[in-house]
């Protein structure tokens, strides 16, 4: 069992990047606003959002250590400032390491204003519902990258299963490739 952890900033590209890892290895994708947009009709960003949506991503986490499968891609937004992100990253890590299974680290970074043009995609507003006021969500990535620190600092992951891609100028199904080369899946 395999849980890849795929995280960067808001539009990075986490999730279009799962869905092509998807198409090339036997791993399920679970990306963060699965959940997230299950909620929020219910409770919008408010507190319960994020409870229920931790209480389910773990539920599954723990029951896919227990199936067949060969592994869940997981995408999320860490804040490296936020000791909550780094206790629910170490949390979902012992799940899967408890399992017997392996843990790697892929983290994206792209410039900003690709970002913000990514956040308009059809394929990203098809897929999440809680982006397609495009206004708001840009809004949205804009506050988030001021008030937090959404990569990490050089050498602050020393993880052996660790790769960090610039995907500014990659095609989604490159970087796939890539994490699929680096790790041997």
């Amino acid at each position: 069992m395999k849980l890849i952890l795929l995280f960067g900033p808001p539009a990075v590209g986490k999730m279009t990047i799962g869905q092509e890892l998807e198409k090339i290895t036997h791993l399920k994708l679970l990306h963060n606003h699965m959940t997230i947009d299950l909620l929020h009709p219910f409770f919008g960003f408010g507190e319960d959002t994020w409870r229920i949506s931790t209480i389910i991503r773990e539920e599954i986490f723990k029951a896919a250590v227990k199936t067949e499968l060969e592994g869940v891609v997981f995408t999320f937004v860490w804040s490296f400032e936020s000791k909550k992100d780094w206790e629910f990253v170490s949390h979902v890590r012992a799940i899967f390491e408890e399992g017997g299974g392996d843990v790697y680290f892929v983290e994206l970074e792209a410039d900003p204003s690709e970002r913000l043009i990514r956040n308009q995609t059809p394929h990203r507003l098809e897929h999440k519902a809680t982006k397609r006021n495009v206004e708001e969500s840009e809004a949205h990535l804009i506050e988030t990258q001021k008030k937090h620190r959404l990569n990490s600092l050089p050498n602050e992951i020393r993880e052996a299963n660790y790769i960090r891609i610039d995907n500014t100028e990659l095609e989604p199904e490159a970087v796939a490739k890539m994490i699929k080369d680096r790790f041997g899946f």
